[in-house]
């Protein structure tokens, strides 16, 4: 008998796909739940209104809304909210006593991304970002120039942001540091660490931000990130929450990211971008987000940074998202709490520690 030629193979392949015969239809599901996660301030806030960010940000999703426009109108209850002293107005503001807000946020299916940092007057930065984003040609506007866009988009720009609060905490930070020389940081640090150990500041606002990543039923993911950065900062600094891959990326087939924390060791290591690729790798959100964290705490080297065990002595979390809706907040030890919202309501759960 001789051996099959390619064409015998083409005909048996056609009479087995003959009309008569009966395949099994397969049917794939391409709708995804619409979902809300952020950190833990997320869900504790509504500023006089009936929801708090990651309800409000919901709420608009499963509306029809623009997934950007939603997660964006979520951050802004916690930006115009004074009861949130890391964020937005009444943020703790820096050693000269200015509130300097930064923000980014990014589009994943438009593959828009904009941010601004340093920006003064503004109570909403979110909103200013998501302009430059879906208005400008850039990714990032600083200070001066970023107020002034602000201004030309319609945005009121006031002289003073702080709040009575943010203001008391300033002048009682300013009491206890020598005023005649500049910032030292063990200086600065140990003032503003007292004053944590008092109850004055909470810990989550000292280093604190929100977080906010969102997706749809079309499964389209964006996000933001928004923060009066470090309390008492050196006047100019920028962390990592307006900067793309590090305080929030997004890549719509995969996923998205974001943190709040130590913004110096995040941008050190780029973690939200790092996190992104850890996803595209096939890990779970959970374990991209300790891959992060592991690298962070191998790249933590200054002695004034680490606990007696050698392990960092900062705040530092990180908020994922995949494409397939998973999920997690994880942080690098200690107890934290992150926020999520979905078909089963709002809700705040405990982030998984590094370090337990």
């Amino acid at each position: 008998m001789k051996g099959l030629t390619r064409r015998d193979l083409l005909v048996g392949s056609a009479a087995a796909l003959a009309p008569s015969t009966v395949l099994p239809t397969i049917l794939v599901s391409t709708q995804a739940k619409p979902i809300v996660v952020a950190s833990g301030n997320g869900h504790t806030v509504k500023n006089g209104g009936p929801r708090t960010c990651i309800e409000e940000a919901y709420r608009k999703i499963v509306g029809g809304d623009d997934v950007l426009e939603s997660v964006v109108a979520g951050v802004n209850i916690v930006e115009l909210d004074p009861a949130d002293t890391s964020v937005g107005y009444g943020g703790l503001p820096n050693a000269d006593g200015v509130v300097q807000l930064d923000s980014c946020v990014m589009h994943g299916t438009r593959r828009w991304a904009g941010g601004v940092a340093a920006l003064e007057g503004v109570r909403t930065p979110s909103s200013v970002a998501r302009l430059v984003a879906a208005g400008t040609d850039h990714h990032l506007l600083v200070g001066r120039g970023a107020q002034d866009f602000a201004r030309q988009m319609g945005f009121t720009v006031e002289a003073d942001l702080n709040s009575d609060r943010s203001r008391q905490l300033w002048l009682e930070w300013k009491r206890r540091i020598d005023p005649d020389h500049y910032l030292d940081p063990a200086r600065r640090d140990g003032a503003a660490l007292a004053m944590m150990r008092e109850g004055l500041i909470d810990r989550e606002h000292y280093w604190g931000t929100i977080n906010c990543l969102g997706m749809n039923s079309k499964g389209e993911i964006c996000g933001v990130t928004t923060t009066s950065g470090l309390a008492f900062k050196i006047p100019g600094r920028v962390g990592d929450s307006p900067i793309l891959g590090a305080g929030l990326y997004v890549d719509n087939p995969v996923g998205a990211a974001g943190s709040t924390g130590r913004g110096e060791a995040n941008l050190y290591n780029l973690c939200s971008f790092l996190v992104v690729e850890e996803l595209r790798r096939g890990k779970h959100p959970k374990d991209a987000g300790f891959e992060a964290l592991r690298r962070v705490a191998a790249n933590t080297r200054e002695k004034r940074l680490l606990d007696d065990r050698g392990r960092p002595a900062f705040g530092l979390s990180f908020y994922v998202l995949d494409a397939k809706g998973r999920y997690a907040g994880v942080n690098m030890s200690g107890r934290a709490m992150f926020s999520v919202c979905d078909e089963n309501g709002p809700r705040r759960e405990s982030c998984e520690s590094l370090f337990p």
